[in-house]
């Protein structure tokens, strides 16, 4: 198992926050929100200027794609903690 993370923003900005952030794990971008639409993630006209951006979420996918768990909020300050992801993906196992 390993984190990605997925943003509607440029590939620059997206490797900018990374960064930012300290974050070593993947960051995809998708700014025509493909990846994130196919995951019914789209936040339409939530963005700055009305722009579509992804649902704050996370997920659990297994190797063929199916969606194993799901953490959704409206609120992006409030996410799931590793703690609660590691002890999803254990129940899956």
């Amino acid at each position: 198992m390993r984190p990605v993370a997925i943003s509607v923003d440029t590939p620059e900005i997206t490797e900018n926050l990374r960064k930012k952030a300290g974050y070593t794990f993947t960051f995809f971008s998708d700014p025509n929100t493909e990846v994130i639409r196919r995951y019914d993630l789209l936040h339409k006209g939530a963005g700055e200027h009305g722009h579509d951006i992804a649902r704050p979420a996370e997920l659990l996918i297994d190797r063929s794609g199916t969606v194993r768990w799901v953490n959704l909020t409206e609120d992006l300050r409030v996410r799931a903690t590793p703690e609660q992801m590691i002890a999803a993906a254990k129940t899956l196992q």
